[in-house]
């Protein structure tokens, strides 16, 4: 048991067994259910309806999932990990249970938001835990436990929607997070424990509601703009504008503010403004990575949608195996200098992958997952490693949170840059067809003629001529923002020790 952990009475060294597990198998819920959904989107439609609302099931959900992060950092320091970790897990399954018993897709969408809240709560108190109760040599190969869980989840999560859907019901993708979370609570109950000494507080409730909205709106205009309004339309302008001066009257209430709800220190100290910028750039490779990869192998290669999920599961062997081997090399050269090697493996899969191309193979793609799997575990277990250890117990579920937070952005921002790359070549290609090809659907809805199938009709080459130029140029703005790592890194120093404040 580490000092610091028995000096707070956090748990025994011989519980940490168990939490890790229940921590996973947390973490296992709020991944399954960003990716599960997706194959069963048909079989919903069907008997909800409302397939142009249907995107809103995944954005909603990353919505509400991120611009509850910093609250429940600022909660996690105040309250404690243990009971922002049963509420979150409550919430999420509230919201199961309501997504399984929806009757309509406006209320799916409304629970959706539900699960949202809970996964707010469960992603940072996860990462935070782990690094209450391990010492800074142990936590870079634990977290890549925990990121193993995300990577095995884009395999699976399709799978078992597709399952679900085909076989039973699509309603089981939700409640199969019943037994899954009560088995997580209940290990959290039985072995978890922590003392933290109660002080009065005064909420900054003003300050949560500023930011809230404020980060809603602008993540929002992330999503939506290029989907469901044009980027230089009015209700995009209107959205970016109010979310920014939301934002601008945050940070002037949090400087006046007795407890901030988002500190603007970790604003000004270099180890912590670095460690999230990188946090931003793995949230949006991620984002590149898992949305668009799947796509070439399916739509390009013409593999199945369940082998194109194991050329990304590759990138879950590499993130666990470099993130395990961080530990031991920061504890020589140093958190930065050890995520330096890592945004070197992060370029260099960046550059395989913006080299597949129509004759490429699925094994070359899965070896350039596997690459940019090494560089993400090796950059990001780092960093958020050294953000934890420059700080105490008090403050660490903010910085924590914080990170996660960025992550989360950076996928939002990654979700709409990669989303309009793709859209504007499909659209693009798409609007002046050779001749032979027959008349194409005016959206880019005709890329379904190559997902899914193996139609070799002139319409079919020409859309798959199509995205492979697409994905091509998603991976090029991938590998643009993969570069971006080292600028980042760059801003965190060499050393780090202790902040004062």
């Amino acid at each position: 048991m580490t000092t610091s952990a028995a000096a707070r009475g956090v748990g025994f060294r011989s519980d940490r067994g168990p939490v890790l597990i229940a921590v996973m198998l947390s973490t296992a819920l709020v991944a399954l259910d960003s990716t599960i959904i997706a194959t069963a989107v048909p079989s919903v439609v069907r008997d909800l309806g409302g397939f142009a609302q249907f995107p809103w099931l995944f954005s909603i959900y990353l919505l509400t999932q991120a611009v509850t992060v910093p609250l429940y950092g600022k909660f996690a320091d105040v309250l404690g990990r243990r009971p922002v970790m049963f509420f979150g897990i409550a919430a999420f399954l509230v919201g199961s249970v309501l997504c399984g018993a929806a009757w309509s897709m406006p209320v799916l969408i409304a629970a959706r938001a539900v699960q949202g809240i809970g996964a707010g709560a469960i992603q940072p108190m996860s990462m935070t835990v782990i690094g209450d109760l391990y010492t800074v040599e142990e936590r870079a190969r634990v977290q890549g436990y925990v990121a193993s869980v995300w990577g095995a989840a884009s395999v699976v999560g399709p799978t078992l929607g597709g399952l679900f859907a085909e076989y039973l019901d699509w309603r089981w993708i939700f409640f199969i997070n019943l037994p899954l979370g009560a088995i997580a609570a209940l290990m959290l109950h039985r072995n978890f424990t922590e003392r933290v000494e109660r002080k009065p507080h005064k909420v900054d409730y003003l300050g949560a509601a500023l930011l809230t909205i404020g980060c809603s709106l602008v993540i929002l205009g992330l999503l939506e703009g290029g989907v469901a309004w044009a980027w230089g339309s009015l209700p995009s302008v209107a959205i970016f504008v109010a979310g920014a001066a939301l934002l601008v009257t945050f940070v002037l209430v949090e400087k006046r503010a007795a407890e901030p709800v988002l500190p603007l220190w970790v604003f000004t100290r270099r180890v912590l403004v670095g460690g999230n910028l990188v946090a931003v750039v793995v949230g949006a490779v991620l984002m590149g990575l898992t949305s668009y990869l799947p796509t070439y192998a399916q739509g390009v290669l013409g593999a199945g949608a369940l082998v194109a999920g194991f050329a990304v599961a590759a990138l879950t062997v590499g993130w666990p195996i470099s993130a395990s081997l961080a530990g031991r090399i920061y504890l020589k050269i140093g958190f930065r200098d050890t995520a330096l090697i890592g945004s070197v493996f992060i370029i260099l899969g960046g550059v395989l992958v913006a080299l597949l191309g129509a004759g490429s193979s699925l094994w070359a793609a899965a070896f350039a997952a596997f690459v940019l799997g090494v560089g993400l575990g090796l950059a990001a277990s780092p960093t958020l490693v050294a953000i934890q250890s420059v700080v105490g117990w008090d403050r660490r579920g903010v910085v924590t949170a914080t990170n996660l937070f960025s992550r989360s952005l950076g996928s939002a921002v990654g979700a709409a840059v990669f989303g309009a790359i793709a859209n504007a070549t499909l659209a693009s290609r798409f609007a002046s067809p050779p001749p032979g090809v027959g008349q194409l659907p005016a959206s880019v809805d005709a890329t379904s003629l190559v997902l899914g199938g193996h139609d070799d009709s002139p319409a079919a080459v020409f859309v798959r001529g199509a995205l492979a130029d697409a994905t091509h140029y998603v991976f090029l703005g991938l590998l643009a923002v993969a570069v971006l790592s080292v600028g980042a890194l760059l801003l965190m120093p060499r050393k780090t020790e202790q902040l004062e404040f």
